[in-house]
């Protein structure tokens, strides 16, 4: 029996304009390639859950229209896709369901949209595919696959017992970072967030030790491996953080990772974090403005770090560590003043790179529901336009044409070499006085 994993990758951005200006900005698409170039670690832990005797395909799919014809050695596909690419993904699932071969969707979106997922797949899986998939794979085994397969208790699977993920099913050649799961969920509850609040609610993590030895396991195959921890918010539990950090100084690996901005406030865990490997984090700034701020949390915890934003940019990154500063633009209380208030934040504090990405309504979130009911969506169905860079919904205090415009300005302003180059100096001049990692 053989079993094809396939994953569709590599968003595209619809709006024209942006795809052009992008041509000519190195920093805006280089962190686009990195994300198009990442594994899909659900598969892997599927294939890592697989029984010993049932051979595995990890299969990633750029784009459909070059897969010629499904592979007819497959018994059973698993296919898996973000919000952008769910058409295509469902294109393949038709395709490979007309070959009379069987086809399992998951991942976020079908979470969401499970009754029009069921449409192209013989089964869908509502949940986390380590409780799921040996389910899966014993009823196909003897022929009662069921239409739905819906975890009874989300978010309580115990992380100290994840499988490690196959990574022996890569291609060494085609990945420049791999990616690895330290945690599931997040204390702050935005309305934004399409991360892993559709798998339940709560703060989960692995043990160290058991991250290490997934980490060993990489190098087997990728000696010097850049990591990316796959998570909403690695830093929440600060004495594990701290165990964690001194587990992987040994290891003497890259890394970047999302947090939250309150890692700033630990000197010691930010050393910790440079002697570890840490060469970024990314972490969700979302708006300099406090209008915009009220209220994308339950707690306003982002409004209430915001007077101190400079402050901690500038402690990260004396510490050796860069930040990547997230913005949204488009929530409720920006006015087109937004974009030249967050391009002059950037300015000030230095931020080596930031992501300016549009408010999205992402399916089965509070946003879209909340968007929806005020009849400010453009259309009920606009998952092509998930991309984090195309406008799906009304803003609230600009025009459709205002974010747009905006959005081009800003990033001309902060994506060009020469600003680059400016940030880029600032943090090697930090370097020149920093100990050697690992030291």
């Amino acid at each position: 029996m053989k079993v094809g994993l396939m994953a569709l990758s590599g968003v595209r951005v619809r709006n024209e304009k942006l795809v052009k200006l992008g041509v000519t900005l190195p920093q805006f698409v280089s962190r686009g390639n990195v994300i198009a170039q990442l594994p899909s670690l659900s598969l892997l832990i599927i294939a890592s859950v697989t029984p010993e005797d049932v051979e595995v395909d990890y299969v990633e799919v750029p784009d459909v229209s070059q897969v010629r014809e499904p592979n007819p050695s497959y018994d059973l596909v698993a296919i898996t896709s973000y919000s952008a690419q769910i058409h295509e993904a469902y294109e393949l699932a038709d395709r490979y369901r007309e070959a009379r071969i069987p086809v399992i969707m998951g991942g976020t979106h079908v979470i969401a949209e499970s009754a029009e997922a069921k449409r192209h797949a013989d089964s869908v899986a509502i949940g986390e595919a380590e409780v799921l998939w040996p389910k899966i794979m014993e009823d196909f085994k003897d022929n009662r696959l069921q239409p739905f397969y819906k975890e009874e208790n989300p978010g309580t699977y115990d992380l100290s017992s994840s499988p490690i993920p196959r990574y022996d099913l890569l291609a060494t050649k085609n990945y420049n970072r791999i990616t690895v799961q330290t945690s599931r969920g997040c204390p702050h509850d935005c309305e934004f967030c399409a991360g892993s609040k559709l798998f339940g609610q709560g703060f989960r993590q692995k043990p160290a030790g058991l991250i290490v030895r997934e980490i060993e396991k990489i190098k087997e195959k990728w000696p010097k491996p850049f990591i990316e921890f796959a998570d909403d918010n690695t830093f929440v539990d600060k004495k594990w953080s701290g165990d964690f950090l001194e587990a992987l100084i040994p290891l003497k690996v890259k890394w970047f990772t999302e947090t939250d901005i309150s890692v700033a406030e630990d000197e010691e865990l930010l050393k910790l974090m440079y002697q570890s490997g840490c060469y970024q984090l990314l972490i969700g700034l979302e708006s300099t403005s406090k209008v915009s701020l009220d209220g994308i949390d339950t707690h306003n915890w982002k409004l209430k770090q915001r007077d101190r934003y400079l402050e901690a940019v500038h402690r990260i990154q004396s510490n050796g560590i860069t930040v990547n500063g997230c913005f949204v633009v488009g929530l409720d209380g920006d006015t087109p003043d937004i974009f030249k208030d967050i391009r002059d934040f950037i300015e000030k504090s230095k931020l080596l790179e930031a992501q300016v990405t549009v408010l999205t309504p992402y399916p089965g979130i509070r946003l879209s529901r909340r968007l929806k009911q005020e009849g400010r969506l453009f259309k009920d169905q606009y998952w092509d336009r998930c991309t984090m860079f195309d406008l799906n919904f009304k803003p609230k205090n600009m025009t459709p044409e205002d974010l747009e415009k905006g959005l081009l300005w800003i990033f001309g302003e902060i994506y060009n070499e020469k600003e680059y180059l400016k940030r880029k100096r600032h943090y090697m001049d930090i370097i020149k006085t920093l100990p050697k990692r690992g030291k």
